[in-house]
């Protein structure tokens, strides 16, 4: 199994920078996925990667080689891009053995990649057929075999689900998940949908702006976010957020919830009158009286999913809070409802976001 080393990687147009000095490590057989809004520099890293783009600074290396000057085809990798790009006149066999025929592979050699990728991927019943007798799923399918035809080192992968339903989009989740656990091989994989990295990855790089905001196994970036930033756009729905100012010795006053005060368990406590960011993830209120500090709400819209609810309210003062609870099927919008913030989920962040120890 083959690793990625990303060492001081920079992107430049002219004078505007667009990834600035990323550090990144992955391991043989890891998936690693780039997550972040548009425009962070995700695609840029992985056309990087893959040779599709020149680097600007920095230095890249797969299998411990460095690969800055070297071709795309040289590199070990194999891309999945966001369109499908199936030949149309040809069947599914022969869209997935086209590169490998126009390479001269031996043909039984051929042929046994062909059916090895076939077998994995489930559309044997699919060879003979053209792209468009396929469904949006089953087209995505064979553009994945044809990457594993090639066998490569690496997988790349560039935000391959977008062009498809939701209900595809979660089987086709789940069968990649199924083929890297098959295959072993090394896969690096970008969305904007962080629900895709939570369920798939084994360690998300959650990037910003061009950099790194914070490495980690999906329920650690979850549990313990090293900013406001990574709490927020990690987990569905978002972290709740409420204005603070501290009082000195881990206690708080939320000033938009009639001056409640809250006391919080923190190492280095902030200095009084500091502004801040108190978090609270939407499971994690408890009912009244049983945590550090109740919230009156209006309760605007109730989704009811089944077993579990999303309560969207407002507090006095207009912020936004979102509650999950377990079916509440007795919620009706233009209700008050109060919920009490427990101390030991709370998160408190730094007026410049960064998050309070």
């Amino acid at each position: 199994m083959t690793g990625v080393t990303l060492r001081g990687v920079r992107k430049a147009y002219g004078p505007i920078e667009t990834v600035h000095g990323v550090d990144l490590d992955i391991n043989p057989g890891e998936f690693v996925v780039f997550v972040g809004p548009s425009g962070c520099g995700k695609s840029t890293l992985l056309r990087m990667i893959a040779g599709l783009e020149d680097i600007s600074g920095g230095e890249i290396s797969i299998a411990d080689r460095v690969v800055n000057d070297v071709e795309p085809a040289e590199r070990g990798v194999a891309m999945v891009f966001q369109t499908y790009a199936l030949y149309p006149h040809m069947t599914v066999r022969e869209n997935l053995s086209f590169g490998l025929r126009m390479n001269g592979n031996p043909q039984p050699d051929t042929e046994r990649r062909v059916g090895d990728a076939a077998r994995i991927l489930q559309i044997e019943p699919l060879l003979d057929r053209r792209p468009k007798a396929l469904s949006g799923g089953q087209r995505q399918r064979v553009a994945i075999g044809r990457a594993i035809v090639r066998e490569p080192e690496v997988f790349l992968f560039d935000e391959p689900l977008s062009n498809l339903d939701a209900e595809l989009r979660v089987q086709m989740r789940v069968e990649i998940a199924r083929l890297h656990t098959e295959l072993g091989t090394t896969m690096v994989y970008v969305t904007h949908d962080q629900t895709e990295a939570m369920t798939m990855a084994s360690r998300i790089v959650v990037l910003r702006a061009g950099r790194i905001e914070q490495v980690g196994a999906p329920l650690e970036l979850y549990d313990n976010p090293a900013n406001q930033f990574v709490a927020g756009f990690i987990g569905s729905p978002r972290m709740n957020f409420l204005a603070a100012e501290s009082l000195g010795q881990g206690r708080f006053r939320l000033p938009n919830q009639g001056g409640a005060e809250i006391a919080l368990p923190l190492q280095a406590p902030l200095a009084a009158g500091e502004a801040a960011v108190v978090g609270i993830r939407p499971e994690h209120f408890v009912e009244p009286g049983e945590g550090a500090c109740d919230l009156t709400l209006a309760l605007d819209v109730a989704e009811h999913l089944g077993a579990t609810s999303y309560l969207y309210a407002n507090t006095k003062a207009g912020e936004a809070v979102v509650l999950q609870r377990a079916a509440a099927r007795g919620a009706h919008p233009g209700e008050r409802i109060t919920v009490a913030i427990p101390a030991d989920r709370t998160f408190v962040f730094k007026s410049d976001g960064t998050r309070a120890a």
